[in-house]
């Protein structure tokens, strides 16, 4: 592969990569620690949607209790592996479940949907565990699957024990974790939907009114571009929280969990992200980056693009660096969207972001046909050489 390196502002290229101070922090590379941050949370963080890079932290691998922001993980299982128009029966074990509920009653049949909105509007205890049997049979398979679902997202450390986060020992994760696994469930667009939502009602079987559900969420009034997304609290684990907010085209997640004055803390984090951090932009879906020579093809060169966008956050005030890594040259015969190289955006040596670049158009093989023809094509501007 040839490296070719570009230091970039916007669309300009410049020389060299600059690097300016900025309050003594430093951009992270995909999945490492952020900016340490006081706080008066057990533990936090606050990443980036798109990447999921951490932009602050404190104490984000210290495994602890994480209450009813298990559910998150619940509602994950949920929508990817039911249909929101199934019904579901209420079974006994679901019936009276300890903690907040949406009184379910035994025998009750109600949509996996309306469920979903009682789990993460009204935290409800006996709506987690109706959808964990419906997923996965029983509670204790289900749990199986939301550790083995956390795994596959990275998460180490993360152990579900419960669908609804009511103590057990060792029922953990950790801040960054948690949202890893926020992070997955925000590209689900029923989820951030119904987090999102102030106030919803659902179907009663039985009653000629509707059940009221009410966001606990403090966030979703009290602060500008809140997306959520899930409170939590136990005496074992305290106050715990999973939210977000979108600004200026950049949306942040963060956790913290054990924190008193959790709603304001949240606020802080967040306002400090946005402060500290802009989105960067460097290439563009399609955008074109150079040509390369194609060897043995029907054209001489080919356009190589980006095959999503490559954007990042970036703390202010710094200038990042953009790295091609192409061949010289390309054969023939390839498809348009082959995979050809690869463009990172990077920060004193550390990658923030990359994504694929790909062949612009399909790039046709010389064969024996191609050739007869052009020389068929050829042949009156030849032979009226020949004639004169």
């Amino acid at each position: 592969m040839k490296r070719c390196i570009f230091s970039i502002r916007r669309l300009a290229v410049l020389l060299c990569c600059t690097v300016l101070s900025l309050l003594g922090q430093q951009a992270k590379a995909e999945g490492s620690p952020g900016a340490t941050v006081n706080t008066s949370a057990k533990a936090a963080v606050l990443i980036e949607r798109t990447t999921g890079n951490i932009l602050l932290a404190a104490q984000e691998n210290l495994p602890l209790p994480m209450a009813s922001t298990t559910k998150i993980m619940t509602a994950l299982l949920a929508l990817e592996n039911g249909n929101m128009d199934d019904i579901v029966t209420v079974s006994r074990n679901a019936f009276g479940v300890p903690g907040t509920s949406i009184y379910l009653s035994e025998g009750e049949e109600i949509s996996l949907k309306d469920l979903l909105y009682g789990l993460l509007l009204a935290s409800g205890n006996d709506a987690a565990v109706a959808i964990s049997e419906h997923i996965g049979g029983d509670v204790d398979t289900f749990c199986r699957m939301m550790t083995e679902r956390a795994a596959e997202l990275g998460c180490t450390q993360t152990v579900f024990l419960t669908p609804h986060g009511l103590p057990m020992q060792g029922h953990q994760t950790t801040a960054y974790e948690l949202a890893l696994i926020a992070r997955e469930a925000m590209q689900q667009p029923l989820f951030r939907e119904i987090v999102s939502t102030r106030r919803a009602s659902i179907s009663w079987a039985g009653r000629s009114y509707h059940r009221i559900l009410n966001n606990k969420n403090r966030l979703l009034t009290d602060y500008e571009g809140a997306t959520g997304i899930k409170t939590g609290y136990t005496k074992a684990a305290g106050r715990c929280l999973v939210f977000g907010a979108e600004r200026d085209g950049m949306e942040v997640i963060g956790v913290v969990l054990g924190c008193g004055d959790w709603f304001d803390e949240a606020a802080r984090l967040m306002d400090l992200g946005f402060e500290k951090y802009e989105f960067f932009t460097a290439l563009s879906k399609g955008e074109s980056v150079r040509r390369l020579p194609v060897e043995n093809g029907v054209q001489e060169t080919v356009g190589i693009v980006a095959e999503s966008d490559l954007a990042a956050p970036l703390p202010r005030g710094y200038l990042p660096a953009l790295v091609l890594e192409l061949p010289e040259s390309l054969p023939a015969g390839l498809p348009a969207g082959e995979a050809v190289g690869t463009a990172k955006l990077m920060l004193e040596g550390r990658v923030l972001h990359s994504v694929p670049l790909v062949t612009g158009d399909t790039i046709g093989q010389r064969s024996y046909g191609y050739e007869l023809e052009r020389m068929l094509r050829l042949w009156p501007a030849q032979g009226e050489e020949m004639a004169q």
